[in-house]
């Protein structure tokens, strides 16, 4: 099975280790310092799970040397999704499945009129990894989550494959027939957890254990599920409780990607996510204003200047 994973960060570089240990035929598009270490000396991924390394590593900065693949695991940052889906069209075969990766939800909207309806998929990570340093990645804790699936919903040979191939690789998988579900389940979570861990910069653990702060997590959960529910999304009535739970029990020292770039002073995702969930809020009649206080806190720092 060829592989190529585009943006190998935490996310594309801990799920594209593990299926190259697992025996796929893995091929990472990366930039800068981060790519010329993975050449010069492989990846290698720590943290919870223990160690995990490639070397030789497979790596370029050129999606069109790799030649048309499987499957394509698109994980690059929200702003980025129509540029680089424009340079992995020599990836696509009649038979290449895109799954996209992103925080948000309508990556893969965003993706089809560049790639046509029958490339891409649907799916959803649930890890928290970044990049430690140049060619290696750190995850806190050993969640390690894909779900994918077929836009239209139901299921596919080729998610059947995938999903095979994921377990081999030894981590949690499922191959989804009603993959918008999923989409918006991790919405819920992501676009919530993202602001209040990015507003406080401070990790999950001391944020739910003082009551005031772990009020918010409620809050901002609800407004995402009515935003949801008023566009039309089968979200099921215990959508909220269930985020809570998994808040309730993440490892204390888990940040949101998002919180992590703002400390370090980079570009944030942040209008794909509360920004996303505010404009959704005003278009359906939702009152979402948690989130819009969230979003204009974090404002300021979309572009990326220090706090």
């Amino acid at each position: 099975m060829r592989i190529a994973v585009i943006g190998a960060g935490g996310v594309g570089g801990a799920f594209g280790a593990a299926l190259a240990n697992a025996g796929a035929d893995v091929t990472f598009v990366a930039r800068g310092a981060h790519l010329k270490a993975m050449q010069q000396n492989g990846l290698r991924v720590e943290g919870g799970r223990g160690e995990t390394v490639v070397k030789p590593c497979q790596a370029t900065d050129d999606p069109a040397t790799i030649g048309p693949v499987d499957f394509v695991l698109f994980c690059v940052k929200l702003w980025d999704v129509e540029s680089a889906g424009e340079q992995i069209r020599p990836l696509i075969g009649p038979d290449t499945a895109v799954i996209p990766l992103q925080n948000g939800i309508d990556s893969a909207e965003r993706l089809i009129p560049i790639l046509g309806a029958q490339a891409v998929m649907g799916g959803v990570a649930q890890i928290s990894a970044t990049i430690a340093e140049p060619g290696v990645i750190w995850q806190v804790g050993t969640f390690m989550r894909l779900v994918f699936g077929e836009l239209a919903g139901g299921k596919s040979a080729r998610g059947n494959a995938f999903l095979a191939m994921c377990h081999k690789a030894g981590f949690d998988a499922t191959h989804s027939a009603a993959i918008q579900t999923e989409l918006w389940m991790k919405f819920i979570l992501l676009a919530s957890n993202a602001a209040i861990t990015a507003a406080t910069r401070t990790p999950i653990g001391a944020l739910r254990e003082d009551p005031d702060t772990n009020a918010l997590f409620g809050k901002a959960f609800a407004e995402v599920f009515a935003v949801g529910r008023a566009k039309g999304i089968a979200l099921p009535d215990d959508a909220v409780e269930k985020t809570l739970g998994f808040t309730r029990n993440a490892p204390a020292a888990m940040m949101a990607s998002m919180a992590h770039d703002l400390i370090r002073g980079n570009r944030i995702e942040l209008p794909w996510l509360s920004g996303k969930v505010v404009a959704l809020g005003r278009e359906l009649g939702v009152p979402t204003p948690v989130h819009e206080i969230l979003y204009a806190v974090l404002k300021p720092f979309t572009s990326g200047r220090a706090g």
